[in-house]
Protein backbone atom coordinates (compact mmCIF):
# COMPACT_ATOMS: atom_id res chain seq x y z
CA UNK A 1 0.00 0.00 0.00
CA UNK A 2 1.35 3.44 -0.97
CA UNK A 3 2.21 5.71 1.94
CA UNK A 4 2.93 9.37 2.53
CA UNK A 5 6.12 10.38 4.30
CA UNK A 6 3.99 11.16 7.34
CA UNK A 7 2.47 7.64 7.26
CA UNK A 8 5.89 6.02 7.05
CA UNK A 9 7.34 7.84 10.04
CA UNK A 10 4.20 7.53 12.16
CA UNK A 11 3.72 3.81 11.47
CA UNK A 12 7.38 3.10 12.26
CA UNK A 13 6.94 4.65 15.73
CA UNK A 14 3.67 3.01 16.79
CA UNK A 15 4.32 0.87 19.87
CA UNK A 16 0.72 -0.27 20.28
CA UNK A 17 -2.40 0.20 18.21
CA UNK A 18 -6.00 -0.73 18.93
CA UNK A 19 -9.12 0.17 16.98
CA UNK A 20 -11.08 3.00 18.55
CA UNK A 21 -8.20 4.14 20.75
CA UNK A 22 -5.26 6.53 20.32
CA UNK A 23 -1.96 5.02 19.16
CA UNK A 24 0.91 4.64 21.60
CA UNK A 25 3.60 6.59 19.77
CA UNK A 26 7.30 6.30 20.61
CA UNK A 27 9.15 9.61 20.88
CA UNK A 28 12.77 9.76 19.75
CA UNK A 29 13.71 13.17 21.10
CA UNK A 30 12.06 15.34 23.73
CA UNK A 31 13.01 19.01 24.13
CA UNK A 32 12.08 20.96 27.24
CA UNK A 33 12.43 24.55 28.43
CA UNK A 34 11.70 26.51 31.58
CA UNK A 35 8.04 27.40 30.97
CA UNK A 36 6.14 24.14 30.39
CA UNK A 37 8.31 21.67 32.31
CA UNK A 38 8.14 22.59 36.06
CA UNK A 39 4.68 21.10 36.64
CA UNK A 40 5.66 17.94 34.73
CA UNK A 41 8.66 17.33 36.96
CA UNK A 42 6.56 17.99 40.04
CA UNK A 43 4.11 15.34 38.82
CA UNK A 44 6.96 12.81 38.61
CA UNK A 45 8.02 13.65 42.16
CA UNK A 46 4.51 13.20 43.54
CA UNK A 47 4.30 9.74 42.01
CA UNK A 48 7.93 8.88 42.74
CA UNK A 49 8.63 8.17 39.05
CA UNK A 50 12.05 8.68 37.42
CA UNK A 51 12.61 10.03 33.92
CA UNK A 52 12.47 6.86 31.82
CA UNK A 53 15.16 7.76 29.28
CA UNK A 54 16.89 10.99 30.38
CA UNK A 55 19.40 10.79 27.52
CA UNK A 56 16.59 11.43 25.03
CA UNK A 57 15.48 14.67 26.68
CA UNK A 58 17.44 17.88 26.11
CA UNK A 59 16.78 21.17 27.91
CA UNK A 60 17.52 24.81 27.33
CA UNK A 61 16.48 28.15 28.79
CA UNK A 62 14.94 30.45 26.18
CA UNK A 63 11.50 31.95 26.83
CA UNK A 64 12.17 33.90 30.02
CA UNK A 65 15.81 34.81 29.63
CA UNK A 66 16.96 38.42 29.25
CA UNK A 67 18.80 39.29 26.05
CA UNK A 68 21.19 41.80 27.60
CA UNK A 69 23.58 41.17 30.50
CA UNK A 70 22.86 37.46 30.66
CA UNK A 71 25.77 37.09 33.07
CA UNK A 72 23.78 39.00 35.70
CA UNK A 73 20.88 37.64 37.82
CA UNK A 74 17.51 37.75 36.03
CA UNK A 75 15.53 40.75 37.28
CA UNK A 76 11.96 39.50 36.81
CA UNK A 77 11.00 37.25 39.72
CA UNK A 78 8.90 34.71 37.79
CA UNK A 79 11.46 34.44 35.00
CA UNK A 80 14.29 33.92 37.48
CA UNK A 81 12.30 31.29 39.39
CA UNK A 82 11.43 29.30 36.26
CA UNK A 83 15.03 29.27 35.02
CA UNK A 84 16.25 28.23 38.47
CA UNK A 85 13.66 25.44 38.61
CA UNK A 86 14.77 24.14 35.21
CA UNK A 87 18.34 23.92 36.48
CA UNK A 88 17.21 22.14 39.66
CA UNK A 89 15.00 19.67 37.79
CA UNK A 90 17.60 18.79 35.16
CA UNK A 91 20.23 18.22 37.85
CA UNK A 92 17.91 16.02 39.91
CA UNK A 93 16.67 13.92 36.98
CA UNK A 94 19.93 13.68 35.02
CA UNK A 95 18.96 15.69 31.94
CA UNK A 96 21.41 17.64 29.79
CA UNK A 97 20.78 21.37 30.16
CA UNK A 98 22.06 24.10 27.89
CA UNK A 99 21.37 26.98 30.26
CA UNK A 100 22.51 30.58 30.36
CA UNK A 101 26.26 30.78 29.78
CA UNK A 102 26.44 27.40 28.03
CA UNK A 103 27.89 27.55 24.48
CA UNK A 104 24.87 25.57 23.19
CA UNK A 105 22.19 27.75 24.82
CA UNK A 106 19.46 29.20 22.64
CA UNK A 107 15.88 28.90 21.45
CA UNK A 108 14.93 25.23 21.59
CA UNK A 109 13.87 25.07 17.91
CA UNK A 110 17.13 26.66 16.81
CA UNK A 111 19.59 24.61 18.83
CA UNK A 112 18.05 21.21 17.99
CA UNK A 113 18.86 21.44 14.28
CA UNK A 114 22.17 23.28 14.63
CA UNK A 115 23.50 20.69 17.10
CA UNK A 116 22.47 17.69 15.02
CA UNK A 117 19.92 16.60 17.61
CA UNK A 118 17.18 16.89 14.98
CA UNK A 119 17.52 14.17 12.35
CA UNK A 120 15.33 12.87 9.50
CA UNK A 121 12.74 10.24 10.35
CA UNK A 122 12.47 11.15 14.03
CA UNK A 123 9.47 11.82 16.20
CA UNK A 124 10.14 14.99 18.21
CA UNK A 125 8.00 16.74 20.82
CA UNK A 126 8.31 19.75 23.10
CA UNK A 127 5.98 21.70 25.34
CA UNK A 128 5.92 24.45 22.75
CA UNK A 129 3.59 24.81 19.77
CA UNK A 130 6.34 25.71 17.30
CA UNK A 131 8.03 22.34 17.64
CA UNK A 132 6.77 21.87 14.08
CA UNK A 133 9.96 23.71 13.03
CA UNK A 134 11.89 20.42 13.20
CA UNK A 135 9.61 18.95 10.53
CA UNK A 136 11.81 20.70 7.95
CA UNK A 137 14.17 17.73 8.34
CA UNK A 138 11.55 15.13 7.50
CA UNK A 139 10.40 14.58 11.09
CA UNK A 140 7.06 14.26 12.79
CA UNK A 141 7.47 17.11 15.25
CA UNK A 142 4.69 18.76 17.25
CA UNK A 143 3.97 20.66 20.41
CA UNK A 144 2.45 19.06 23.50
CA UNK A 145 0.86 20.21 26.75
CA UNK A 146 2.41 20.04 30.21
CA UNK A 147 0.59 16.82 31.16
CA UNK A 148 1.99 15.25 27.98
CA UNK A 149 5.48 16.51 28.85
CA UNK A 150 5.14 14.49 32.04
CA UNK A 151 3.90 11.50 30.04
CA UNK A 152 6.96 11.55 27.77
CA UNK A 153 9.36 12.02 30.68
CA UNK A 154 7.83 9.00 32.40
CA UNK A 155 7.40 6.64 29.42
CA UNK A 156 9.13 8.06 26.30
CA UNK A 157 5.75 7.55 24.61
CA UNK A 158 2.56 9.48 23.93
CA UNK A 159 -1.08 8.56 23.40
CA UNK A 160 -1.97 10.19 20.07
CA UNK A 161 -4.75 10.02 17.51
CA UNK A 162 -3.22 9.87 14.05
CA UNK A 163 -4.17 13.10 12.23
CA UNK A 164 -5.12 13.37 8.54
CA UNK A 165 -2.47 14.54 6.09
CA UNK A 166 -2.56 17.56 3.77
CA UNK A 167 -0.16 18.26 0.91
CA UNK A 168 0.71 21.85 0.01
CA UNK A 169 2.65 22.25 -3.23
CA UNK A 170 4.46 25.44 -4.21
CA UNK A 171 5.99 25.57 -7.66
CA UNK A 172 7.76 28.24 -9.69
CA UNK A 173 10.40 30.93 -9.21
CA UNK A 174 10.13 33.46 -6.40
CA UNK A 175 10.33 37.18 -7.11
CA UNK A 176 13.29 39.20 -5.84
CA UNK A 177 12.84 40.15 -2.21
CA UNK A 178 10.45 37.27 -1.49
CA UNK A 179 11.59 34.90 1.27
CA UNK A 180 10.21 31.73 2.83
CA UNK A 181 8.42 33.88 5.45
CA UNK A 182 6.48 35.48 2.62
CA UNK A 183 5.60 32.03 1.24
CA UNK A 184 4.04 30.85 4.46
CA UNK A 185 2.30 34.17 5.20
CA UNK A 186 0.86 34.06 1.67
CA UNK A 187 -0.45 30.52 2.17
CA UNK A 188 -2.02 31.35 5.54
CA UNK A 189 -3.59 34.52 4.14
CA UNK A 190 -5.27 32.43 1.42
CA UNK A 191 -6.55 29.52 3.53
CA UNK A 192 -7.01 31.35 6.84
CA UNK A 193 -5.73 30.77 10.35
CA UNK A 194 -7.98 27.69 10.62
CA UNK A 195 -7.44 26.36 7.09
CA UNK A 196 -5.16 23.54 8.19
CA UNK A 197 -6.87 22.66 11.45
CA UNK A 198 -6.18 19.11 12.55
CA UNK A 199 -3.95 18.21 9.60
CA UNK A 200 -0.30 17.34 9.40
CA UNK A 201 1.03 19.20 6.36
CA UNK A 202 3.64 17.99 3.90
CA UNK A 203 5.18 20.82 1.85
CA UNK A 204 6.36 19.89 -1.63
CA UNK A 205 7.03 21.33 -5.08
CA UNK A 206 10.14 22.71 -6.73
CA UNK A 207 9.95 26.04 -4.88
CA UNK A 208 10.17 24.22 -1.55
CA UNK A 209 12.90 21.90 -2.81
CA UNK A 210 15.03 24.88 -3.83
CA UNK A 211 14.89 26.45 -0.36
CA UNK A 212 17.75 26.26 2.14
CA UNK A 213 17.25 24.29 5.35
CA UNK A 214 16.88 27.48 7.37
CA UNK A 215 14.18 28.73 4.99
CA UNK A 216 12.39 25.37 5.23
CA UNK A 217 12.42 25.66 9.01
CA UNK A 218 10.62 29.01 8.77
CA UNK A 219 7.82 27.44 6.73
CA UNK A 220 7.37 24.41 8.99
CA UNK A 221 7.53 26.67 12.05
CA UNK A 222 4.43 28.58 10.99
CA UNK A 223 2.35 25.53 10.05
CA UNK A 224 0.76 25.97 13.48
CA UNK A 225 -0.56 29.39 12.45
CA UNK A 226 -2.95 27.79 9.95
CA UNK A 227 -4.22 25.47 12.67
CA UNK A 228 -2.17 22.47 11.54
CA UNK A 229 -0.80 19.90 13.95
CA UNK A 230 2.59 20.18 12.30
CA UNK A 231 4.42 20.40 9.01
CA UNK A 232 7.20 18.45 7.34
CA UNK A 233 9.37 18.42 4.23
CA UNK A 234 10.98 15.32 2.71
CA UNK A 235 14.75 15.20 3.33
CA UNK A 236 17.15 15.47 0.39
CA UNK A 237 20.77 16.39 -0.41
CA UNK A 238 20.21 19.86 1.07
CA UNK A 239 19.18 18.19 4.34
CA UNK A 240 22.15 15.82 4.31
CA UNK A 241 24.62 18.65 3.68
CA UNK A 242 23.15 20.63 6.58
CA UNK A 243 23.22 17.86 9.21
CA UNK A 244 26.61 16.38 8.31
CA UNK A 245 29.39 16.84 10.89
CA UNK A 246 27.31 18.68 13.47
CA UNK A 247 27.95 18.24 17.20
CA UNK A 248 25.66 15.26 17.78
CA UNK A 249 25.17 13.95 14.23
CA UNK A 250 26.01 10.23 14.02
CA UNK A 251 29.36 9.22 12.54
CA UNK A 252 30.87 6.09 10.98
CA UNK A 253 28.48 3.18 10.46
CA UNK A 254 25.64 5.04 12.15
CA UNK A 255 25.98 7.86 9.62
CA UNK A 256 25.86 5.34 6.78
CA UNK A 257 22.75 3.79 8.29
CA UNK A 258 21.16 7.23 8.62
CA UNK A 259 21.83 7.95 4.93
CA UNK A 260 20.16 4.68 3.97
CA UNK A 261 17.19 5.60 6.14
CA UNK A 262 16.95 9.08 4.59
CA UNK A 263 16.67 7.54 1.13
CA UNK A 264 13.44 5.84 2.23
CA UNK A 265 11.90 9.02 3.63
CA UNK A 266 9.87 10.08 0.61
CA UNK A 267 6.14 9.92 -0.04
CA UNK A 268 5.23 7.24 -2.56
CA UNK A 269 4.14 8.62 -5.95
CA UNK A 270 0.59 7.30 -5.59
CA UNK A 271 0.22 8.05 -1.90
CA UNK A 272 -3.17 9.38 -0.81
CA UNK A 273 -3.52 12.77 0.90
CA UNK A 274 -6.71 13.84 2.63
CA UNK A 275 -6.37 17.29 1.04
CA UNK A 276 -4.10 18.85 -1.60
CA UNK A 277 -3.50 22.58 -2.18
CA UNK A 278 -1.34 24.18 -4.88
CA UNK A 279 0.27 27.62 -5.08
CA UNK A 280 2.34 29.43 -7.71
CA UNK A 281 5.53 31.07 -6.47
CA UNK A 282 5.20 33.86 -9.02
CA UNK A 283 2.01 35.02 -7.27
CA UNK A 284 3.78 35.60 -3.96
CA UNK A 285 4.90 39.14 -3.08
CA UNK A 286 6.54 40.51 0.09
CA UNK A 287 3.86 40.02 2.74
CA UNK A 288 2.77 41.82 5.90
CA UNK A 289 -0.03 41.21 8.39
CA UNK A 290 -2.54 43.92 9.28
CA UNK A 291 -4.69 42.26 11.95
CA UNK A 292 -4.44 40.19 15.09
CA UNK A 293 -3.97 36.69 13.71
CA UNK A 294 -1.40 35.48 11.15
CA UNK A 295 -4.14 34.81 8.57
CA UNK A 296 -4.84 38.54 8.33
CA UNK A 297 -2.07 39.24 5.86
CA UNK A 298 -1.65 40.88 2.49
CA UNK A 299 1.00 41.75 -0.07
CA UNK A 300 2.57 45.07 0.89
CA UNK A 301 1.72 46.33 -2.60
CA UNK A 302 -1.98 45.73 -1.92
CA UNK A 303 -4.47 47.31 0.48
CA UNK A 304 -6.11 45.97 3.62
CA UNK A 305 -9.26 44.11 2.47
CA UNK A 306 -12.54 45.99 2.65
CA UNK A 307 -15.71 44.49 4.08
CA UNK A 308 -16.88 43.24 0.69
CA UNK A 309 -14.19 40.58 0.80
CA UNK A 310 -14.98 39.46 4.36
CA UNK A 311 -17.86 37.04 5.19
CA UNK A 312 -20.59 38.88 7.07
CA UNK A 313 -20.28 36.61 10.11
CA UNK A 314 -16.64 37.75 10.44
CA UNK A 315 -17.30 41.50 10.18
CA UNK A 316 -17.31 42.09 13.93
CA UNK A 317 -14.01 40.31 14.61
CA UNK A 318 -12.46 41.90 11.49
CA UNK A 319 -13.40 45.40 12.66
CA UNK A 320 -12.29 44.60 16.21
CA UNK A 321 -8.83 43.65 14.90
CA UNK A 322 -8.55 46.82 12.85
CA UNK A 323 -9.65 48.93 15.83
CA UNK A 324 -6.93 47.33 17.96
CA UNK A 325 -4.35 47.97 15.25
CA UNK A 326 -5.58 51.52 14.59
CA UNK A 327 -6.10 50.76 10.88
CA UNK A 328 -8.86 51.17 8.30
CA UNK A 329 -10.33 48.64 5.87
CA UNK A 330 -9.45 49.32 2.25
CA UNK A 331 -6.42 51.47 3.09
CA UNK A 332 -2.83 50.74 2.13
CA UNK A 333 -0.21 49.91 4.76
CA UNK A 334 2.54 51.30 2.56
CA UNK A 335 4.03 54.36 4.23
CA UNK A 336 2.64 53.51 7.68
CA UNK A 337 5.06 54.82 10.33
CA UNK A 338 6.45 52.22 12.74
CA UNK A 339 8.27 52.43 16.08
CA UNK A 340 10.08 49.11 16.60
CA UNK A 341 11.63 46.37 14.52
CA UNK A 342 12.23 42.94 16.03
CA UNK A 343 14.28 40.44 14.06
CA UNK A 344 14.43 37.15 15.94
CA UNK A 345 12.31 34.28 17.35
CA UNK A 346 12.32 30.58 16.41
CA UNK A 347 10.92 31.66 13.03
CA UNK A 348 13.71 33.96 11.83
CA UNK A 349 16.77 34.17 14.09
CA UNK A 350 19.26 31.91 12.35
CA UNK A 351 22.57 32.94 10.81
CA UNK A 352 21.05 33.05 7.32
CA UNK A 353 18.49 35.61 8.55
CA UNK A 354 21.18 37.78 10.14
CA UNK A 355 23.34 37.61 7.01
CA UNK A 356 20.43 38.76 4.84
CA UNK A 357 19.69 41.68 7.13
CA UNK A 358 23.35 42.70 7.43
CA UNK A 359 23.79 42.61 3.67
CA UNK A 360 20.70 44.76 3.21
CA UNK A 361 21.53 47.43 5.84
CA UNK A 362 25.25 47.70 5.06
CA UNK A 363 26.03 51.33 4.34
CA UNK A 364 22.57 52.43 5.47
CA UNK A 365 21.29 53.87 8.77
CA UNK A 366 18.02 53.09 10.48
CA UNK A 367 15.41 55.78 10.89
CA UNK A 368 16.05 57.89 13.97
CA UNK A 369 12.66 57.19 15.56
CA UNK A 370 12.85 53.39 15.19
CA UNK A 371 14.26 51.03 17.83
CA UNK A 372 15.71 47.96 16.09
CA UNK A 373 16.50 44.76 18.01
CA UNK A 374 18.20 41.78 16.45
CA UNK A 375 18.12 38.75 18.73
CA UNK A 376 20.04 35.65 17.54
CA UNK A 377 18.41 32.29 18.09
CA UNK A 378 21.37 30.75 19.85
CA UNK A 379 24.78 31.36 21.33
CA UNK A 380 26.30 29.71 18.27
CA UNK A 381 24.42 32.03 15.92
CA UNK A 382 25.59 35.03 17.93
CA UNK A 383 29.22 33.89 17.91
CA UNK A 384 29.05 33.17 14.17
CA UNK A 385 27.61 36.62 13.49
CA UNK A 386 30.46 38.22 15.44
CA UNK A 387 33.06 36.05 13.69
CA UNK A 388 31.71 37.20 10.31
CA UNK A 389 31.68 40.86 11.34
CA UNK A 390 27.90 41.13 11.08
CA UNK A 391 27.74 42.75 14.51
CA UNK A 392 29.80 45.71 13.28
CA UNK A 393 27.66 46.15 10.17
CA UNK A 394 24.46 46.03 12.22
CA UNK A 395 25.81 48.43 14.85
CA UNK A 396 26.88 50.91 12.17
CA UNK A 397 23.32 50.85 10.82
CA UNK A 398 21.91 51.47 14.31
CA UNK A 399 20.66 47.94 14.99
CA UNK A 400 21.23 46.42 18.43
CA UNK A 401 22.52 42.84 18.37
CA UNK A 402 21.44 41.26 21.64
CA UNK A 403 22.03 37.89 23.34
CA UNK A 404 20.04 34.73 22.49
CA UNK A 405 16.48 34.09 23.61
CA UNK A 406 12.83 34.23 22.58
CA UNK A 407 12.86 37.94 23.43
CA UNK A 408 10.03 40.13 22.10
CA UNK A 409 8.32 37.26 20.30
CA UNK A 410 6.10 36.74 23.33
CA UNK A 411 7.19 39.27 25.97
CA UNK A 412 7.55 36.72 28.79
CA UNK A 413 10.88 38.37 29.51
CA UNK A 414 12.18 41.94 29.75
CA UNK A 415 11.88 42.64 26.00
CA UNK A 416 8.44 44.19 25.50
CA UNK A 417 7.00 46.53 22.90
CA UNK A 418 5.42 49.52 24.72
CA UNK A 419 1.61 50.05 24.64
CA UNK A 420 0.29 51.50 21.41
CA UNK A 421 3.60 51.21 19.57
CA UNK A 422 3.91 49.54 16.16
CA UNK A 423 6.46 46.76 15.68
CA UNK A 424 7.44 45.05 12.43
CA UNK A 425 8.37 41.60 13.69
CA UNK A 426 9.83 38.44 12.15
CA UNK A 427 8.14 36.31 14.80
CA UNK A 428 5.15 34.03 14.19
CA UNK A 429 2.17 35.54 16.01
CA UNK A 430 0.49 38.93 16.06
CA UNK A 431 -2.16 38.31 18.72
CA UNK A 432 -3.36 41.21 20.87
CA UNK A 433 -0.69 41.94 23.46
CA UNK A 434 1.58 39.17 22.22
CA UNK A 435 4.66 41.43 22.22
CA UNK A 436 3.57 43.42 25.26
CA UNK A 437 0.29 44.84 26.65
CA UNK A 438 -1.52 46.79 23.91
CA UNK A 439 1.43 46.51 21.53
CA UNK A 440 0.69 46.32 17.79
CA UNK A 441 2.46 43.79 15.61
CA UNK A 442 3.03 43.52 11.87
CA UNK A 443 4.48 40.12 10.89
CA UNK A 444 6.95 40.18 8.01
CA UNK A 445 10.15 38.68 6.62
CA UNK A 446 13.62 39.75 7.82
CA UNK A 447 14.15 41.78 4.62
CA UNK A 448 10.83 43.60 4.97
CA UNK A 449 11.57 44.26 8.65
CA UNK A 450 15.03 45.62 7.81
CA UNK A 451 13.57 47.88 5.11
CA UNK A 452 11.02 49.21 7.60
CA UNK A 453 13.77 50.01 10.10
CA UNK A 454 15.75 51.93 7.50
CA UNK A 455 12.70 53.78 6.14
CA UNK A 456 10.90 54.29 9.45
CA UNK A 457 7.75 53.03 7.78
CA UNK A 458 6.29 50.03 5.98
CA UNK A 459 7.76 49.78 2.49
CA UNK A 460 7.98 47.24 -0.32
CA UNK A 461 11.53 45.91 -0.08
CA UNK A 462 11.54 45.43 -3.85
CA UNK A 463 11.86 49.21 -4.20
CA UNK A 464 15.34 48.93 -2.64
CA UNK A 465 16.32 45.84 -4.61
CA UNK A 466 15.21 47.22 -7.98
Amino acid sequence: MAKTLFDKIWDAHVVSQKSGFPDVLYIDTHFIHEVTSPQAFEGLRKRNIPVFRPGQTKATADHNVPTINQHLPIKENLSRLQVEMLTKNCTEFGIDLYGLGHPFQGIVHVIGPELGLTLPGMTIVCGDSHTSTHGAFGCIAFGIGTSEVEEVLATQCLLQQKPPCMKIEVNGKLQKGVLSKDIILHIISKIGSAGGTGYFVEYAGDTIKNLSMEARMTICNMSIEMGARGGLIAPDETTITYIKDREFTPTGNKWTQLLDHINSLQSDNDAHYDKVLQFNAEDIAPMITYGTNPGMGTAISESIPDFSGIPEKEHYSFQKSLNYMGLEAGKSLSGKSIDYVFIGSCTNSRIEDLRLVAEFVKGKTKSEHVTAWIVPGSKQVMEQAIAEGLDSILASAGFELREPGCSACLAMNEDKIPPGKYCVSTSNRNFEGRQGPNSRTFLASPLTAAAAAISGKIVDVREFID
